[in-house]
């Protein structure tokens, strides 16, 4: 995750959002100063949960700057289990796991969540996570293990994709564009907007979406061809999306930009039957956000608990609506518009994680150099 979020489909969502979490960071770090004393600003200084017992006490969870939960339920889990939660959030999905590797022999807390797939090889390798299996995950999630020994615990996931402005091809009689492929044909010239990988989470996962489609020998050609066919480069999601697409209440003159395959229901109006926007299914990448006990934690049967509590029935159900990605629980339902305008690709493409965590940075300077020069 990098500098916008991931997962806020419109400016008006991610607004929303971005307040909704920026307020639970600071009720949650109220609480954690009057109880403890201790540092929750984010700049990576923490006494953790020294004075955590087994059971009860306050547990740390480190987590990026979009972690959103619903306020009662984090307050039903509080008075349930007898802990109480602090929250540490120290940036995006990067800053998290650089921060967690930078702090391994001072731990910024119990239990981290927000550490997706393109980072998930490098926070293992360097030790940070205690393998934790809980009794309530869900059997269908064994397919988004980052690893045998369970060292990080699937929450949720999503697709980025390319997302389309329907209108605007309808308007001009112009077929839309189905594969990568595609949007290197000439009738999609100026077209597209995507994020820069070195710079952006959607960014990064859609150059993993072009190396799992052309390998590691055959992506920088496809980038190269985009190139030549004028595809525009944004800093971060809310540009791409906000300012350059035709699609979004910002109306840019871009009708193609990398999103998500959530998006699209937030396009919807009032009233309407039919999304304005849709995601292109054969040109996603899948995204998995995992929890993970921190090594050396203070309050590991604390940390425990709350994997628990992030796995359980009403936690996943308010996924969609609280971080928009979907539940890692199969069974878990679905906003109705969700079900209609966002499903997630049958296929979508991926990356070993072995070779994300060893090439990422040699990709990204790739990029760089083939892309912007």
């Amino acid at each position: 995750m990098a500098s916008t979020s991931p997962h806020d489909p419109t400016r008006a969502t991610f607004d929303r959002r971005r307040r909704r979490t920026v307020g639970a960071v600071a009720t949650l770090a109220g609480a954690g100063l009057a109880l403890a004393g201790c540092s929750v600003t984010g700049s990576g200084a923490s006494t953790g949960s020294a004075d955590a017992d087994s059971s009860g006490g306050t547990v740390v969870l480190v987590t990026h700057d979009s972690f959103a939960v619903d306020p009662d339920l984090l307050a039903d889990f509080e008075d349930f289990s007898g802990l109480t939660v602090t929250q540490v959030a120290p940036g995006d999905g990067g800053a998290l796991v650089n921060q967690l590797i930078l702090t391994k022999d001072s731990p910024l807390g119990d239990v981290v969540f927000g550490i997706d797939n393109s980072f998930a090889s490098r926070a293992i390798d360097a030790g940070v996570l205690t393998p934790y299996t809980s009794p309530d995950l869900p059997a269908a999630a064994a397919e988004y293990a980052a690893d045998d020994a369970g060292s990080l615990t699937p929450i949720d996931v999503g697709d980025v994709c390319v997302n389309v402005d329907h209108a605007w091809f309808a308007e001009r009689g112009l077929a839309e564009p189905v594969t990568l492929e595609d949007l290197a044909e000439p009738e999609y010239r100026d077209l597209l907007v995507v994020e820069n990988p070195a710079t952006s989470s959607p960014g990064l996962s859609f150059l993993l979406a072009t190396v799992g489609a052309f390998g590691a020998d055959g992506w920088q050609a496809y980038w190269s061809a985009l190139t030549a066919n004028g595809v525009k480069v944004a800093d971060g999601w809310e540009d791409a999306y906000s300012v350059d697409f035709s699609g979004s209440s910002g109306a840019g003159p871009r009708p193609l930009v990398v999103s998500y395959a959530s998006s699209p229901p937030f396009e919807v109006p009032d009233g309407a039957t039919a999304a304005p926007t849709g995601a292109l299914l054969d040109t996603c990448f899948r995204q998995v956000e995992y929890a993970g006990v921190i090594a050396g934690a203070a309050n590991p049967d604390g940390a425990q608990q709350l994997i628990d509590f992030l796995l359980g029935a009403e936690f996943q159900a308010g996924i969609p609506d609280q971080m928009y990605m979907y539940p890692v629980d199969p069974a878990a339902p679905l906003p109705e518009a969700w079900a209609t305008y966002a499903p997630l690709a049958d296929a979508p493409f991926t990356v070993p994680a072995d070779e994300i965590s060893a090439h990422r940075d040699d990709w990204i300077r790739a990029w760089t150099d083939t892309v912007l020069g």
